[in-house]
């Protein structure tokens, strides 16, 4: 059942639609760069989203501070960590005990950030992470990434770097890389959500 919430992240309230699953496991959806119009309605979130809830998953998908009714604003990158580990302790109080992680472009760096170990993560997936963009260098260790995926044409998330950051982060990730796609998955969201859907929980 589809729940428009609002949940606190220190003095800021935040927006969110969170689906509720009879299962311990979630996962925390994290949208795009929010000065270039990514918010949690995204198509590419949207895709992950269906693939976890296909496999039995509560998801919480919200928007970054600033973005839609969520108060605040923009605080590049430093607060919309607040923001992501405010969202897990919300699905935390609600009892789940396996929570994942999933974000698109920007949503991976704000992930990238944080150190997942401490906060019990599960798994961690990467929709386009922007390494041929952002700084994704001297981020906490990944050993709970799952999953990273890209398309062939996009150049943001070029798959020879991110073949290269993985390699030198000894990461045991999938990297899947979808032929033809750009950055925005333009008429291969559904294949995007089925190789997602197919590394869940593996």
């Amino acid at each position: 059942m589809m729940e428009k919430i609002h949940f606190k992240a220190g003095q800021i309230e935040l927006e969110g639609i969170l689906q509720l699953n009879d299962s311990e496991n979630g996962v925390v959806l994290a949208h795009p760069h929010p000065l270039y119009g990514g918010n949690m309605f995204d198509f590419v979130l949207e895709s992950a989203e269906n693939a976890f809830l296909k496999k039995g998953y509560t998801t919480l998908k919200f928007n970054f501070r600033g973005v839609g009714k969520s108060q605040g604003r923009f605080d590049n990158g430093r607060g919309e960590q607040e923001d992501l580990l405010a969202a897990v302790a919300h699905l935390r109080e609600l009892g789940l005990t396996k929570i994942d992680l999933a974000g698109y472009s920007f949503g991976t760096w704000i992930i990238s950030r944080i150190n997942t170990e401490e906060i019990g993560i599960k798994d961690l997936f990467y929709i386009s992470p922007p390494m041929g963009l952002m700084d994704f260098s001297g981020v906490p260790a990944m050993k709970a990434l799952k999953l990273v995926t890209t398309g062939s044409m996009d150049e943001y998330a070029p798959p020879a770097t991110l073949r290269k950051v993985l390699d030198e982060c000894e990461s045991t990730a999938c990297l899947e890389i979808i032929e033809g796609a750009d950055h925005f998955y333009g008429g291969y969201h559904y294949e995007l959500e089925k190789i997602i859907h197919a590394h869940i929980g593996k």
